[in-house]
């Protein structure tokens, strides 16, 4: 019975770390979006900060004013967007960390166990 209490175990932890480092893998995605996005809005700022304040831009011919005004928002966005995924990423890496200790654990408590899972590793 404690044999199948702990292989119970294993797969639960097992299947916790798989989930735990696919959420961690799609925040990082994201974060590397995030910040494509904060340096495109950043780089085009750059730009329009050189025209002068009279100058209709391509994007539907607006003034430069309005879409000076949609960078700093996109900027500021993203970067809230970013510090966001960061507290996520922060999150979801000590859950991975605790499940892997409790694996560990688990491991050190039936090191039979350990033995069946490298032999089928190999």
């Amino acid at each position: 019975m404690a044999d199948e209490a702990i292989r119970t175990g294993f797969v639960e932890i097992q299947g916790r770390m798989i989930e735990t480092t696919a959420k961690l893998k799609q925040v990082q995605n994201q974060m590397r979006n995030k910040e494509g996005d904060k340096k495109r809005a950043y780089l085009t700022l750059e730009e329009l900060r050189q025209l002068s304040n009279d100058t209709n831009t391509y994007k539907s011919i607006e003034p430069k004013s309005v879409l000076m005004d949609e960078q700093e928002k996109r900027l500021k966005d993203s970067e809230a967007a970013i510090a966001s995924l960061q507290t996520s990423k922060e999150y979801l890496e000590k859950q991975l960390t605790e499940v892997e200790n409790n694996l560990r654990e688990l491991l050190q408590q039936d090191p039979s166990l350990a033995r069946q899972i490298m032999s089928m590793s190999v």
